[in-house]
């Protein structure tokens, strides 16, 4: 169901963005968003890694340089059935991380500072797991995708807000205010819904990878709760990166509550702690 639910979300991202290109030009508007969709599209699946990676100054690590990050993230690899991903730290006292690239194969982690300095071990094997699922799942492209549409949904609303529409327009003044105000909020309202459905798939698989729901569940809180007291000045500066994040890194502005991508943190770990209540106890998965 979170697939499917996926799926006509992100068609309905479409639908809107080709909307918005024929309420400003009419077929020839709706054709250059296609055009428009389909290049930045191919643009972020090759190189939206790289691009996010060099916004946030992230340094690439291994076993000489971070051995216990990186032999962690190893181990959950192995546990996932996914290949070595490549591993990044931020130097950013928040604590937080993301995953990104295009699959498997060219996938990344990365975790900032304030991670590796404010979690125990076990907290971060938790947090780092929850990305491997995101990699597992696929969510990076998905993700990667939804921000593609919604950042060139707001170019046109930028376009349609200076210089108007054309004669073929055939809402006129009217198409031009709806592309403007209307399909901006519908696309971000898409990408909290994906984000979403996303992050509660990853956290149920993520703890599978791990074994231990709680590490999770206590990493959330911790993160969240120090979060709130800490800027992450890159992604506040860039907040169509937030959703990225395992948990929302804005808060040093009002307008930050519009980009709330992420579902509540309590449900969060309410639901790991249900799925904690129903495993059976084992050995350390990290042993």
């Amino acid at each position: 169901m979170n697939y499917l639910k996926t799926a006509v979300l992100l068609a309905g991202m479409t639908g809107v963005f080709l909307a918005a290109g024929f309420m400003l030009a009419g077929e020839t508007g709706m054709l250059i968003a296609l055009a428009l969709a389909l290049g930045m599209n191919f643009f972020a699946y090759w190189s939206s890694d790289k691009v996010v990676l060099r916004m946030y100054g992230a340094r690439q690590v291994d076993a000489r340089s971070a051995p216990q990050l990186y032999g962690m993230v190893g181990q959950l690899a192995e546990n996932a059935g996914l290949p070595m991903p490549k591993v990044y730290i931020i130097d950013n006292p928040q604590p937080n991380a993301f995953a990104t690239g295009r699959n498997p194969e060219n996938a990344a982690v990365a975790a900032t500072s304030g991670l590796l300095q404010r979690l125990s071990e076990h907290e971060v094997a938790g947090v780092m797991a929850h990305e491997l699922a995101h990699v597992k799942n696929r969510d990076t492209l998905i993700m990667t995708i939804t921000a593609t549409l919604a950042g060139a949904l707001s170019m046109l609303a930028n376009f349609a807000l200076f210089f108007g529409g054309n004669r073929n327009n055939p809402l006129g003044f009217i198409g031009v205010l709806l592309v403007a105000i209307v399909a901006p909020l519908a696309a971000m309202l898409v990408q909290m819904a994906i984000s979403r459905a996303r992050e509660f798939e990853a956290d149920r698989i993520g703890a599978e990878i791990s074994g231990r729901p709680l590490w999770l569940a206590s990493a959330l809180g911790k993160i969240e709760q120090a979060a709130k007291g800490i800027d992450n000045h890159v992604a506040e500066a860039n907040p169509a990166s937030a959703h990225l994040f395992i948990i929302n890194p804005l808060h040093a502005h009002r307008v930050d509550s519009l980009f709330s991508t992420h579902p509540s943190t309590r449900e969060r770990i309410e639901r790991l702690r249900r799925m904690a209540s129903g495993q059976a106890g084992g050995s350390d998965p990290l042993s």
